[in-house]
């Protein structure tokens, strides 16, 4: 059984390196189509030129703290960037995802320990929610669908292109709303590690 999983883990390990190798012609795609130049994107974004450039090239690794502000920039889904698979479609093999908790993980990480990324699909279902406290931080942005979040003495849904970040140590839960399938990203990491959204708009100077 564990020869199973870990043949299953290195093909996620595989589909995710596909998946990262393509992000930077999209990236330089979905750039040109709008007719945007680096130094543009470079000014709604807040990341430098070169950091771009090397993003395009696939000489710089995509994270969601660069990935993020770009596709505010395109006003695209962050998915259409990583070109994720839809939700709930039938058609991904049952080997390369992993199933837990009803739910369905991709995982975006490879290092052992240290902040751990998930794209997450939450069926339609009822739930009865069931909040629990443990030792971590999480982080969750919500790419389609809405998911309902039970946090301490608040209950909110998500709708997609919303975030929350929080402790784990906070009695929480959440899961499906009960009206559709949902998608989103998790990340989750040791106490006092957090979501860190670095790359801030800059303003662009007025001409003479």
């Amino acid at each position: 059984m564990t020869d199973a999983n870990d043949r299953a883990m290195d093909r996620a390990d595989d589909d995710t390196d596909d998946v990262l190798a393509e992000v930077g012609p999209r990236l330089r795609r979905i750039r040109k189509e709008r007719g945007a130049t680096l130094a543009g994107l470079s000014a709604a974004t807040g990341i430098s030129v070169s950091t771009l450039s090397r993003l395009e090239a696939g000489l710089r690794k995509p994270s969601l703290e660069l990935l993020l502000p770009i596709a505010r920039a395109h006003q695209v889904a962050l998915d259409e960037l990583v070109g994720a698979p839809p939700v709930g479609d039938p058609r991904v093999p049952a080997a390369r995802p992993i199933e837990r908790y009803g739910r369905t993980h991709w995982p975006l990480t490879r290092q052992p320990g240290g902040l751990q990324a998930f794209k997450v699909l939450e069926p339609q279902r009822s739930q009865e929610p069931d909040p629990r406290t443990h030792e971590g931080y999480e982080w969750l942005y919500v790419l389609s669908g809405r998911l309902r979040l039970v946090l301490g003495e608040h209950d909110v849904v998500l709708a997609a292109g919303e975030a929350a970040e929080f402790d784990t140590r906070v009695p929480h839960w959440f899961g499906s709303t009960g009206e559709g399938p949902v998608e989103f990203l998790s990340l989750f990491g040791p106490q006092g590690e957090r979501m860190h959204v670095r790359a801030r708009p800059t303003r662009r100077a007025e001409d003479d």
